[in-house]
C-alpha cells in the first residue's frame, strides 16, 4: 500500500485524515497518523483499518527519520516554526512534502534542493492561506484570458460561529487558536494600497478603519485590514492593480467593541503581570485603570473609554464577566493578552451543539477594452459537528486533495510552491464544490473607490 505520514492530530487534522481513509481502499493508501499525544491520533485514526495511530516526538531525530523514511509523502499540520526539521528529512530522504502554513524564509531557503531532488514542497494550502489563492488565481487568470488587466483585488475571510449557533451579543465565538485572535494586527502597521496610494494603519487604529461587506442570504459583516496586504502583489501578479487590500472578516460591531480592549493595553503581551495568579477578573481590569476613592471600576472603565450607559458596547462588556470580583486568572508570571485570552474562552468556547461557518469574499476589478469591470466571489462554508467543523474542512480538504494529486502523479512541477498554478488549483476547487465549498461569482457594477 502507499503509505501517508500525517504528523499533527489537532482540529484542522479530522476532515483531511477522513477525506484520506474514505478514499483508503479505492487508492490503496495507508496512513500513519502522529501526534505526541496518543489519544488525539487514535482518536483521529477511528480504528480504522488502513491507519495507524502513534505517539510521536518531533525532537527525537532518530524516530522522525525513521518514520520519514517509511513514508512515501508526509503531510505537515504542525505549526509553521516546526515545519524545518521535517522539510529538511524530506529532501534527504526524497519525499515529497505538502503543509497548510505560510511559507517561511527558511522553508523558501530550501527551494533549489527541493528542485534538483524533483520533489514537489506544496505549501500554503489550507484555506487562508490556500483556498483563498485558489479561489483567487482563478478569477484572474480567467480575467486575463479575455484580455482585461486587474486594476483592484480585495480579499476578505473570516472564522466565525454559523447563524443558528450566534447567541451571544459579540456575534463571535472561537473556532481556531484564541491566542491568533488575541494578538491579531499586532507587529506593526496594516499595509495596502489604495488607488495607486500605499496606506498604513497603526495598531490602535486597525479595528476602527473598517470596510463593509454584503453577502447574499447572510447579510453584512465587516472587515479588518491584515498587516501586509503587500505579500501576494507579484505572485497575483498585481504589479500593476492600483488597490490591494486583504482583510479578516467579522460581524459589524465587533470590532468597535475589540478596539477599547487595544486602547486599555488588554491584548498587549510583551510583559507579565504581578502577581497574576492570585488576581480577581475585576482587579485585572482595575490594574489598568487610575485610582480613584469612590468611583467603581465600572464606572472608572466608562469615562476613560467614553462609553455611555446604553451603549451595546457596554453590553457587550458586561457579558464577558469582567467585572466579577471572585473568579481568579489562575495564570501564573501571564502577560495581559493570556488572561484576556482565559477571560474570552470561559464566553466564547463553540457549545457541543454548535457549528462554525467560514466566509470568503474576492472583489476583482479589471478594464477590458475601455471599460471597467468589476466580479465578486464569494464562499460561505457551515460546519457539520465540533469534529468535522467548516474550518477543518476548509484547511484539510485542499491539503487531502494536494496530498492525493502529488501522489497520483498529477502534480509533479518541482519546488517549494503554494497552489497558484492552473494545474495545481482547478482539481482541488473542482473536487471541493463537491463538499459544498462552492464559490458564487457575479458581475456587478466597478465601484473602486
Amino acid at each position: 500500500m502507499r503509505k501517508i505520514l500525517v504528523i499533527g492530530a489537532g482540529r484542522s487534522a479530522s476532515t483531511l485524515i477522513k477525506y484520506l481513509l474514505d478514499k483508503s481502499q479505492s487508492e490503496n493508501l495507508f496512513l500513519t497518523i502522529a501526534d505526541i499525544s496518543l489519544e488525539l491520533a487514535q482518536q483521529k485514526a477511528e480504528n480504522h483499518p488502513n491507519a495507524k495511530a502513534i505517539s510521536f516526538d518531533l525532537h527525537n531525530e532518530t524516530e522522525r527519520k525513521e518514520l520519514i523514511q517509511q513514508h512515501d509523502i508526509v503531510v505537515s499540520m504542525l505549526p509553521a516554526f516546526l515545519h524545518l526539521e521535517v522539510a529538511k528529512d524530506c529532501i534527504l530522504y526524497k519525499k515529497n512534502l505538502v503543509t497548510a502554513s505560510y511559507i517561511s524564509k527558511e522553508m523558501k531557503a530550501l527551494h533549489d534542493e527541493v528542485v534538483e531532488n524533483n520533489l514537489v514542497f506544496m505549501n500554503e494550502c489550507g484555506l487562508d492561506p490556500g483556498i483563498d489563492h485558489m479561489s483567487a488565481m482563478k478569477v484572474l487568470d480567467e480575467i486575463r484570458a479575455k484580455g482585461g488587466t486587474p486594476i483592484l483585488f480585495e480579499s476578505f475571510c473570516g472564522g466565525l460561529v454559523a447563524p443558528e449557533s450566534d447567541n451571544n451579543l459579540w456575534n463571535y465565538k472561537f473556532t481556531w487558536n484564541p491566542r491568533n485572535v488575541v494578538l491579531a494586527g499586532q507587529g506593526g502597521a496594516a499595509k495596502f494600497l489604495q488607488q495607486g496610494t500605499y496606506k498604513y494603519i497603526p495598531y490602535q487604529r486597525i479595528f476602527r478603519r473598517t470596510e463593509f461587506l454584503e453577502i447574499d442570504e447572510y447579510g453584512r459583516f465587516e472587515a479588518y485590514a491584515n498587516r501586509d496586504s503587500l505579500s501576494y502583489r507579484e505572485v497575483y501578479g498585481l504589479e500593476n492593480a492600483l488597490t490591494i487590500y486583504r482583510g479578516t472578516i467579522r460581524k459589524v460591531g465587533f470590532s468597535r467593541a475589540w478596539s477599547l480592549f487595544v486602547q486599555l493595553g488588554l491584548t498587549d503581551d510583551s510583559y507579565t503581570i504581578e502577581n497574576s495568579e492570585e488576581m480577581t477578573y475585576r482587579e485585572f481590569i482595575n490594574s489598568f485603570l487610575p485610582y480613584h476613592p469612590t468611583d467603581s471600576v465600572e464606572v472608572k472603565l466608562r469615562l476613560i473609554l467614553n462609553i455611555q450607559q446604553d451603549d451595546v458596547v457596554w453590553d457587550k462588556l458586561m457579558e464577558l464577566d469582567l467585572f466579577n470580583a471572585e473568579k481568579k486568572t489562575g495564570l501564573k508570571n501571564a502577560t495581559p493578552a493570556q488572561i484576556l485570552e482565559k477571560i474570552l474562552s470561559e464566553k466564547w468556547t463553540l457549545d457541543k451543539e454548535d457549528k462554525d461557518m467560514i466566509v470568503m469574499y474576492h472583489k476583482f476589478g479589471y478594464e477590458l477594452n475601455g471599460e471597467q469591470k468589476q466580479i465578486d466571489a464569494t464562499m460561505v462554508c457551515i460546519g457539520d459537528d465540533q469534529i468535522h467543523t467548516a474550518m477543518a474542512k476548509t484547511v484539510g480538504l485542499p491539503v487531502a486533495i494536494a496530498t492525493l494529486q502529488i501522489l497520483n502523479g498529477k502534480i509533479t512541477k518541482p519546488g517549494v510552491q503554494l497552489p497558484i498554478a492552473k494545474e495545481v488549483y482547478t482539481p482541488i476547487l473542482e473536487e471541493l464544490e463537491s463538499f459544498g465549498i462552492i464559490f458564487k461569482e457575479k458581475e456587478v457594477p466597478y465601484k473602486g473607490y
